[in-house]
């Protein structure tokens, strides 16, 4: 019989072997705890990985509110463990795993398919009607925890140059640059992102490294002065945006009135993309998309961008450090949660934490 195998600590001097580990979990609309857990075990075909950095997202401030949609459709329930954005190394493996795998830094895809539907067998996994989501849907549980169990067919390895900042931030950068792309912009094109929070901000990266004329559109004197702080000299407020046309739109934000604003602001021949959702239904008028001839596009997973958003920020194009504003402990995730600001945070809008 084959037995799952573990990293020697020689070797990989932050591997912690004990029983137990450490978990946020929440319990219900707006109540936590961090609890002492059996450490995953990894089973056939998975990977347990020591968690080093998570990002906090605004789908796990969703989940703490109670307002996540998953919640009321019957996709999660409480208890569960919140946390898909992550990075960390490999500590053992399961049955049918490479052993290569053991000692790896590694991050993951969120979404998990079914492996044998139609748009799985056609690579389209993150939108399986059946897909599990590491820390959001399905009852897999998510990084906020000392240790982690994925499949390892969800693993990405990540090179020397990417370390676990960079690391946790590869899953919104995957998000981002599918939005980035989907503007399509050639060199010297003017795009306009709304919305300058962390997937906002990405887009803009992303956009630049292409060669775009990028604006940013927000509501915050402080959001907007960060994103000038990152070399963003064109940055607006709703009734500030300058009448010029703007070859593509991308609609990162929260509001339910932006999309319409993104389809009216772009210009006849170019491209809508919508990666922002809204607490309520946003409503555009399609006969205008229909009369301006435009493209509109909506991205909901970072899976097909993962490879790509590593090689650049291992190759520096793209440098997302900035956004990270604070690093806590897991006993301090539910105040940030509740939309506390830790003590000394920089401006940026993400906050990480390290098991």
């Amino acid at each position: 019989m084959k037995h799952r195998q573990t990293v020697d600590r020689a070797t990989c001097p932050t591997t912690v072997r004990r029983p137990g580990m450490r978990a946020f979990v929440l319990t219900g609309p707006g109540a936590y705890e961090v609890q002492e857990l059996p450490a995953p075990v990894a089973g056939p075909g998975e990977v347990v990985v020591d968690v080093e950095r998570v990002g906090v997202c605004g789908t796990d401030a969703e989940f703490f509110t109670g307002a996540m949609a998953y919640l009321h459709q019957g996709h999660s329930a409480y208890p569960m463990r919140p946390g898909h954005e992550w990075a960390g190394r490999v500590a053992a493996v399961g049955d049918g795993v490479d052993p290569a795998w053991l000692g790896r830094r590694v991050m993951g895809d969120t979404m998990l398919g079914c492996g044998a539907c139609r748009r799985c067998l056609r690579g389209r996994q993150h939108v399986c009607e059946q897909r599990r989501e590491v820390g959001i849907r399905g009852g897999r549980p998510g990084a906020l925890a000392e240790q982690l169990a994925v499949p390892a067919s969800s693993l990405h390895a990540l090179p020397d140059s990417v370390d676990a900042v960079l690391g946790a931030l590869v899953e919104p950068g995957g998000n981002a640059l599918r939005a980035a792309r989907a503007a399509a912009p050639a060199p010297g094109d003017r795009v306009l992102v709304l919305g300058p929070g962390t997937i906002g901000l990405l887009v803009a990266m992303f956009l630049r490294a292409s060669g775009a004329e990028v604006h940013l559109m927000g509501t915050t004197e402080s959001s907007l002065a960060f994103a000038r702080s990152l070399g963003f000299e064109h940055v607006w407020t709703e009734d500030s945006v300058p009448d010029v046309p703007f070859d593509a739109a991308v609609d990162a934000s929260n509001a339910a009135s932006l999309p319409e604003l993104a389809l009216e602001l772009v210009e006849p021949g170019g491209r809508l993309v919508y990666i922002g959702l809204a607490g309520e239904p946003s409503r555009i008028d399609t006969r205008t998309l229909v009369l301006k001839d435009v493209t509109a596009t909506g991205v909901l997973s970072a899976s097909p961008g993962l490879d790509a958003t590593i090689r650049a920020y291992a190759a520096g194009s793209v440098d997302p450090r900035p956004l990270v504003a604070a690093t806590v402990g897991l006993d301090e995730v539910g105040p940030v949660l509740a939309g506390e600001r830790p003590a000394g945070s920089g401006p940026g809008p993400k906050i990480h934490v390290e098991p």
